[in-house]
This record gives C-alpha cells, structure tokens and sequence, in this order.
C-alpha cells in the first residue's frame, strides 16, 4: 500500500517549483553556495519520503527566501552600468603613459606606433580571456583567485607576487614623477634644514609631498580613497588639455620630424607601451561589479579603443612639438613661462598623492588578512597604517636614490606587465579553457605568449643595462 502512494507522490508536481518565478530558480542554479542550499531543499524532500515519514518544513515561503538570499548577495554590489564600466576602466588605464609615450614614439620611431596600437589591441583581447576565465570559475573574485583556478596554491602565490611587485615599482615611478615636477614647478627655491644637510632641495621638496600623502594611507573610508581616484583622473585630463592647448595655439610649432623606426631602440620602449595598457590586475574587479558582465567584452573594447586613440595622438603631437628634446615625461618639456605648463606641472605632482592610497589598497588587505580575528578593528588600522607608512618612505628612499623614471618605468613594463597583462592571461585561459580550444584558438594564445615573454625578457634586459649604466655614470660623477 505505501509503495504505491510513494510512486503517486514522486508523479505529482512539485508545488515550490511552480510557485517560484523563473528569474529566481535561475540565480539560484548560478551561485554556488545558494545552490547548495536550495538542492538540501530538496534533498530533504527526497529523504522524507524514502524515510517514509516528513519531519522538515517545507513551505513555499521559506523555499522563497533562500533563493532570495542568493539573490540578493550575488546582485548587491554588481550595480555598474556599461558607462560607468567604461568610465572606470579608462580612469584606470590612463596614467603614467601618457606622460611617456611621445618620448616613447620619438625615440622608437613613428613606425613604432603600429607597437603602441599592437600592444593595446592585445591587452584589450587578453582582458577578454580574463572574463572567459571568470566565467568559467564564478566564485573567483580576482586576478589571483583566477591564478589559482588554473594552476592551484602556486598559480595564486605567483599572481599575488607578480602583482605585488607591480605596484610598489608603479609607486616607485610615481614618486620620481613627484619628485621630477615639483621640483621644477618650484625651481628656484632653497630649502634646508639642520638635521638633513646633505639632502638637497629636491629631495627635500619631494619628501614634504610624500608626507603631506602619507595620512591617506590610515584612510579605511572606500569612498574617501574613490574621492581620490577621481582626483587623479582630473590631473590626467589637465595634463592632456595643456599638451592640447600648446598644439592648438601654436605656442610651440610642430615642425620636428619624427624618424621612421630605431629598430635597436624598440626592447627599450616596449616596456613604456605596455606600462600604458597595464590595468589588468583590476579587471576582475571590474567584471563582478557590472550588471550584466556579458557587455564586459564591450566595454573593454570600447576602453581600450579610446585609450589607444588617447596615448597616439599624444604620442604624435608631443613627438613633433619638442622632437628630439622630448622628457621622457611630456610636462618636462613645456615651456615653462606659460601658465598652462605651471598648472600641467602642478597637476602632474599632485597625481602621484591622490594613487598611494588606492594603489596601497591591495597591501592593506593583505595585512588585514593576515592579522588574528582577535585582534580590534583600531588595532588592525594602526598596524595596516603603521606598514603602509614604511613601506612609503622605503618607495621614497629608492625613487630619490634612482630618479630615473624611463628606465624604472621601462623596467616595470618589460618585467611585471607583460606578463600580467599578457603571458599570465594567456596561460591562464589554455589551462582553464584546454577541453574546449580550438587549433586555431590554441596557437594564437600560444603566440601571444610567447610573444609577451620574449618582449618581457628583452626590454627587461635592455631597461636594466641602461638603468645600471645610469647609476654607474652618476656615481662617477
């Protein structure tokens, strides 16, 4: 007898299926963890009726709220809409490079622009095979949880490390910026004090604007570090409108020729490009955070076509404005009796105090993280500060020991960039995607490899004989 009210049972329809909408069952399916919880549901159901007896609730109501929960937590902070995607991503992208790529141009030739268009074209690709591999691993939730996906503990150790490295020569060029422009928007200018003599004025200046940046890094506060950031894509607008402005007005006449191509030179530049393109680290970040990251690919696109468009016609116009005496920061060049040079200058020295925070966010959740749960959120503040603050001034120790920023830039790009914005995407996407690839999809990743390390290895070796070469000479001297 009950084996026959079982069978009609397992033929009846389940009445939570029916009253639950399709958009939920949907989000529920998608999330891992929620979907865990909706299958106990059911599983519950299943072992009640082999058990032959129903001892769980099993309202529709209480069905509900659990696909809610997952709805709610997976769609909270995944609120940015395409534009705001694509505002965000080129904030990022612009920066340092754009100071840099008409020294870049003019020395590499303007052929090498085809490299400068190459290399964004690449990196907007490899930021689409860091979305394939999110999709692929919903629950990675950033470039290193994308690491270990594809090749386990190790794969995140060397992301994280790669990564971390990243930013602390990034800060280390940001730093000789600092250093390279606010000394010469306040040339002219004596400082000295008893306890440090032999710093000159320079160095001096330089460290009064690193402390005067020193208190963000205590910040904790998400949106006064984004009121930064935001600060700092207003000095790169400033910056770009006053090279617009010189080329405009025919301030300076643009009657330099640029060369057609220094092909020895091209090692030595390439890290300066792909420096430019560098915003990889934040992609996944970015992805999770849209609404509907399907577009993502769209608006990476989109990004990256305006960033290109930006930094060649910066490129061009500042080659032929200032030829051959072109700074390898663009601002350095300007003619320093106009107005618009001294608000480009300043603009360019404060763009480096509005980054340490932000670009210092991923170190502090980091130590966070590794900080005991026991200890108080106060204490937790004061050691992240406390770290931050030295890792600070050791960044300024090297920047004023090294005031190279070229070489340190170049080095950066050809050392740490390539392969996060190009060898790292790749490899990860064959080893996650490696059932699925087609030929043609596995040798055009595998080229883009290897391309991204033989340009890597070469600019690094380049970048580090001309830096050494530069230490040695101003040693001698």
């Amino acid at each position: 007898m009950w084996n026959k009210i079982r069978k009609s049972i397992w033929k009846l329809p389940c009445p939570e299926a029916d009253s639950l909408p399709h958009r939920n069952i949907q989000v529920a399916t998608e999330t891992d963890v929620h979907g865990e919880k909706l299958a106990l549901q059911w599983v519950g159901c299943d072992a009640c009726v082999e058990n032959k007896g129903c001892m769980c609730d099993h309202s529709t109501q209480d069905l509900k709220s659990v696909v809610n929960e997952a709805d709610v937590e997976d769609h909270t902070e995944a609120n940015s809409s395409f534009a705001h995607s694509v505002i965000n991503m080129i904030g990022m992208l612009i920066g340092l490079g754009q100071l840099s790529s008409s020294y870049a141009l003019e020395n590499g030739g303007w052929a090498s622009a085809f490299l400068l268009v190459g290399i964004g074209v690449i990196c907007a690709y490899t930021s689409h095979l860091l979305a394939k591999c999110l999709e692929k691993s919903p629950r990675s939730r950033s470039y290193a949880d994308i690491g270990q996906h594809a090749f386990g503990s190790r794969g995140r150790v060397l992301a994280l490390t790669f990564v971390d490295v990243e930013i602390f020569l990034t800060l280390v060029s940001y730093t000789i910026a600092l250093h390279d422009n606010l000394t010469t928007v306040l040339a002219g200018t004596q400082l000295r004090l008893p306890i440090w003599t032999k710093l000159s004025t320079s160095q001096l200046l330089t460290m009064i604007g690193v402390l005067i940046a020193l208190p963000s890094l205590w910040l904790t506060d998400l949106s006064s570090i984004s009121f930064l950031s935001s600060g700092g894509i207003l000095m790169s607008i400033i910056i770009f409108s006053s090279v617009a402005y010189i080329a405009i007005f025919q301030v300076v006449e643009a009657n330099h020729s640029i060369p057609a191509l220094h092909l020895h030179k091209i090692p030595a530049i390439s890290g300066i490009y792909i420096f430019s393109y560098a915003g990889h680290i934040v992609f996944p970040n970015l992805y999770k955070s849209m609404k509907d990251p399907s577009r993502f690919t769209k608006a990476s696109i989109v990004s990256f076509a305006a960033v290109i468009a930006l930094y060649t016609s910066l490129a061009f116009t500042g080659a032929k404005l200032f030829g051959p005496e072109v700074s390898s920061q663009i601002t350095l060049s300007m003619p320093r009796h106009l107005i618009i040079t001294r608000i480009a200058l300043w603009a360019t020295a404060i763009t480096p105090m509005t980054k340490y925070a932000l670009m210092f966010a991923p170190f502090s959740v980091q130590i966070e993280q590794s900080l005991p749960g026991s200890f108080s959120a106060r204490t937790k503040t004061i050691i992240r500060g406390a770290v931050g603050s030295f890792q600070l001034l050791i960044i300024l120790t090297i920047a004023l020991s090294v005031p190279y920023f070229e070489h340190v830039l170049n080095l950066t790009g050809s050392l740490v960039s390539y392969s996060i914005c190009i060898v790292f995407p790749c490899a990860f996407y064959i080893k996650i995607s490696s059932a699925q690839l087609s030929k043609f999809s596995l040798i055009l990743n595998a080229t883009l490899l290897a391309l991204g390390l033989l340009l890597g290895v070469a600019g690094t070796i380049s970048s580090s004989k001309a830096l050494f070469t530069s230490l040695k000479r101003d040693h001698s001297a």
